[in-house]
């Protein structure tokens, strides 16, 4: 029953697009580190759009960021690389992420 009720209300505040995002990012092992709204090891979605708001050349760091890591910009914490991810996914990923305001 909670497993239904948590698949309701993710469902009520993701369109189609984000709730398929949502689950690449699953897939792919990202929510092991980050989440939507909350920190866990590295920073939510959510402070992470917040922080690219105004920068137009974030789409493309990030992509990068996303398949080779790094380190530094959010504190100690190591962003290990993500290389299986492909290039579409990463750029789809970061989308999804930095429209998250």
């Amino acid at each position: 029953m909670k497993k239904l009720l948590a698949v309701a209300i993710v469902s009520a505040m993701f369109s189609g697009s984000a709730l398929a995002q949502l689950e690449l990012a699953k897939q792919k092992n990202c929510l092991a580190c980050h989440s939507v709204d909350k920190k866990v090891l590295g920073p939510s979605y959510k402070e992470i759009a917040a922080k690219y708001a105004n920068d137009p050349g974030a789409e493309a760091r990030l992509v990068k960021k996303v398949r080779e890591g790094g380190t530094g910009v959010w504190g100690k914490n190591v962003m290990p690389a993500n290389p299986k991810l492909t290039e579409e996914e990463a750029q789809s990923l970061v989308k999804w992420i930095l429209s998250l305001k």
